[in-house]
This record gives structure tokens, sequence and C-alpha cells, in this order.
């Protein structure tokens, strides 16, 4: 999943706790597991280096490809607040800090894997564990169109239920 749609879903979410950021942050966390269990497409990401046999190896190559993959992902990032504070915030009238929590809490679990990369240690470990066995077993990477029509879909879904 996108972190546009990891926000923005966490960001709706976290509404329903108004006055509550902490538990916003943390119900937008534990959204993101929930919606990587949902088959999914993802940008490519030159800069990944992944092994299927053993995805705890995984890792990010930093150079040249990283940084315009850095790019790539502060844009998608930026996106999905700047959406999530345009339809809760000033449309919805809601809290913008309780939506920056469950943003934010939404696209944690992935900024967490980086740091996993780069430091295998508990409790990233176990948590990569998790991430790994919550993501949907296959996926819709050969077909864009629809991935990209189905986040569009969730987004949708999750504001009108807001």
């Amino acid at each position: 999943m996108i972190l546009t749609t990891h926000a923005t879903v966490g960001a709706t979410l976290a509404t329903f706790m108004p006055g509550n950021p902490v538990l916003g942050f943390a119900i937008g966390f534990a959204s993101h597991f929930v919606l990587d269990s949902i088959p999914h497409w993802d940008y490519k990401l030159k800069s990944s280096k992944r092994n299927k046999q053993k995805p705890l190896t995984n890792d990010i190559i930093i150079g040249k490809d990283f940084f315009n993959d850095l790019v790539k992902i502060g844009l998608d990032a930026l996106f999905g607040l700047t959406l999530s504070l345009l339809f809760l915030g000033f449309i919805r009238h809601q809290s913008i800090l309780t939506i920056l929590c469950g943003a934010i809490g939404g696209m944690t679990p992935d900024f967490l894997q980086f740091i996993y990369f780069k430091w295998r240690h508990e409790p990233l470990i176990s948590l990569q564990k998790f991430h790994i066995w919550m993501h949907a077993k296959t996926g819709l990477n050969d077909r864009p169109f629809l991935g990209i029509l189905s986040q569009m879909a969730i987004i949708i879904l999750a504001f009108v239920l807001s």
C-alpha cells in the first residue's frame, strides 16, 4: 500500500478518537497492518533489494537510487498528509493534531522497516516478522491500474465513513 493510503486511513480512524492524539496514533499504526493484508499495488523502489525466500534479509541500498526513492516516498507521504488535512481538517473540521497523529501512525511501520534494514535488533526484528506475516501474499503490482484504483476506493470509503 502506498503511504497516501496509510496516512488517509490512519487519519480518518483517528478522528473517531477526538481529543486523544496518542490513541489516534495507535489506531493509525494498527491500521497499517490491516491495510497491508489486502492485496495491493506498491510503486517500485529502485534502491530496494528483495529476497522472496528470505524476506528478513531485504534491504534498502543507500546511493543515488535511494535519494530518488526518498523524493518519491516524501511526495507520497506529503500528499497523504495534505489530503488528510484538507478533507478532515478543513472540510470536516476535525482536530489537526489528531489527524496528524493518525496519519503519522499509519505511515510509521514503513519508516520502521527502513530502520530495521539498517539496524536489525529487537524490537524491530519482531515487528518486521509481524509486518511480513500480515502482508498480503498476493499483490497487484502487475496490475497497477487496478491497484491504484483500489487504493483510491479505500481512501474514498474511509473519508465517506468519517
